[in-house]
């Protein structure tokens, strides 16, 4: 038991000695580290104090570098702007040495215009003195000569007057004829050339259209099927397309008879795609037929457009290009419509270019100006008004809406073109064989040509000739003479113009014969 607490007791006691030494340990180690960190930190200090002393130094020169470069800077401006007073200072010596020296020549200048005053006021002095003796000296002369002449001097004065007004208005007169003459032959010269290098550069594809479509038939039992029982199949395409068909005894032919060309070409189609389906019955006249007005329509918009691009014309309203199109089934005069506004508007083109006009815009009223006639709905307006009021609906130029409405005289005209599209429209329709009119009213339009040419004074004969393009007028050379006779040939134009209607133009001549007779025996 002894033993083991000597043991413990010696444990023990190994254990404090080495709680002491090591503590002491410890604290050597720990007080060497912090005389070597203080000796460090002392170290960092140093070399901080002295960086910061190179840093002073360096921001002192720079600071000075600086200053210097400013004070250099402003001595510099301070110079030139020293340099700039002296310049201004010695301008404005100059400027004030001129000053003066004109305010002297300005001095003598005075003077100088006094001197001259004075002696243009002792010459004036003397022209007036000078003006009185004169109309002193006229005054007594004019006295001497009313005494010898027995006239006073307004007299003598309107007595020259009257005379040199006379022979003034009589070489006036003269002058003015001959420059009209003048102007008339080379106008006329130069019209004919444009209107005929026009009509050649123009090409015409057909002249005129019937009234009637003739539907050819393989046999006499096809015109059975398509009269039907009691002709009740006639009755019904009739009343479907609005045509009259004839059946008679032309062989293999059938006859649709229209004046509305678009009815007549539905009756015809239909009438084709009945006989190749071979059923015939009203139902099916009316299914046909209703198609067949739908692929019309659609015919007449791809019409419309084809023509507008064939002529080069953009813009157009879709509604306007629907209405060319129905152009196409249209006719005036046995002319068809569309191929007259192609014409004309082909002829505008060329006689805008002639003349050095718009003639793109030319080609558009020569293709537009009948578009009146080819509106759906009924209207008691003139074409040409109807036209006008369409292109007013529909935005066009205001020159397009002028020519449209005045191509036929309904307006005054406004623009060059518009006499262009009237003139052209009148030789698309007077062309040879480019309209077809009744004789009966053909014969009647020349007997009122020649009745109205007879209502004048003086007319002893008149005859229409030309087909009615010129109307040549015999007058008593005894009571009408040249004078009334140019303007009986202008009054005579004038009332056709108001009264008749005519395609083209009429040529009126009226002829004065003086005839002398004596006999020798």
């Amino acid at each position: 038991m002894s033993e083991i607490m000597t043991m413990l007791f010696t444990d023990l006691l190994a254990l404090v000695i080495g709680f002491f030494v090591g503590r002491a340990f410890i604290k050597k180690t720990f007080q060497s580290k912090e005389a070597e960190a203080e000796v460090r930190a002392n170290e960092l200090l140093k070399n901080a104090q002295q960086t910061a002393e190179n840093v002073k130094k360096d921001k002192i020169l720079e600071a000075k570098e600086h200053f210097l470069k400013l004070k250099a800077e402003f001595d510099e401006d301070a110079n030139k702007r020293k340099s700039f007073i002296i310049q201004n200072e010695q301008k404005v010596k100059q400027m004030q040495q001129q000053a003066a020296q004109m305010l002297e020549q300005n001095k003598r200048r005075e003077t100088e215009l006094d001197t001259l005053q004075n002696k243009l006021n002792e010459q004036i002095e003397a022209a007036n003195k000078r003006k009185e003796e004169a109309d002193r000296m006229l005054g007594q002369q004019v006295e001497q000569l009313e005494k010898i002449a027995n006239l006073t001097a307004d007299q003598a004065k309107q007595q020259l007057i009257d005379a040199l007004k006379g022979e003034a208005e009589t070489k006036a007169s003269s002058y003015i004829k001959q420059t009209i003459e003048e102007a008339k032959l080379s106008a006329t010269k130069e019209s004919k050339k444009i209107i005929i290098e026009t009509i050649q550069r123009t090409a015409s594809e057909q002249a005129i259209e019937n009234c009637v479509s003739v539907f050819n038939i393989e046999s006499d039992e096809v015109k059975g099927k398509i009269i039907g029982r009691e002709g009740r199949n006639i009755r019904a395409l009739e009343a479907a397309t609005g045509v009259e068909v004839i059946v008679d005894d032309t062989p293999e032919a059938i006859v649709i008879s229209s004046f509305d060309p678009v009815r007549r070409e539905i009756a015809r189609l239909s009438l084709h795609r009945l006989v190749q389906d071979g059923r015939i019955h009203p139902a099916r006249i009316e299914e046909v037929v209703g198609k067949t007005k739908k692929d019309i329509e659609n015919e007449i918009v791809e019409i419309g457009e084809r023509t507008v691009i064939d002529l080069g014309i953009h813009g157009l309203h879709p509604e306007l290009i629907r209405m060319i199109g129905r152009m196409r089934f249209r006719s005036s005069y046995g002319q068809n419509l569309l191929q007259h506004s192609r014409e004309v508007a082909k002829m505008c083109a060329t006689m805008a270019a002639e003349l050095g006009l718009n003639a793109k815009l030319a080609k558009r009223a020569g293709l537009l100006h009948d578009i009146g006639k080819v509106w759906h709905e009924e209207q008691e307006l003139p074409h040409a008004l109807l036209g006008m009021e369409l292109a007013k609906k529909y935005k066009e130029h205001p020159e397009v809406i002028n020519a449209i409405g005045a191509h036929h005289d309904e307006i005054e005209m406004t623009s060059m073109i518009s006499p262009i599209v009237q003139v052209c429209d009148a030789i698309s329709g007077s062309r040879p064989g480019a309209r077809r009119e009744m004789m009966e009213s053909y014969v009647q339009r020349l007997r009122d040509l020649e009745d109205l040419a007879l209502s004048f004074n003086g007319v002893e004969k008149c005859y229409a000739i030309q087909a009615g393009r010129e109307l040549r007028v015999i007058v008593d050379s005894e009571n009408v003479n040249d004078e009334i006779a140019s303007k009986m040939s202008f009054d005579i134009s004038q009332r056709i113009e108001k009264e008749m209607q005519y395609p083209g133009q009429i040529k009126v001549t009226v002829i004065r014969e003086m005839r002398s007779v004596a006999y020798a025996k």
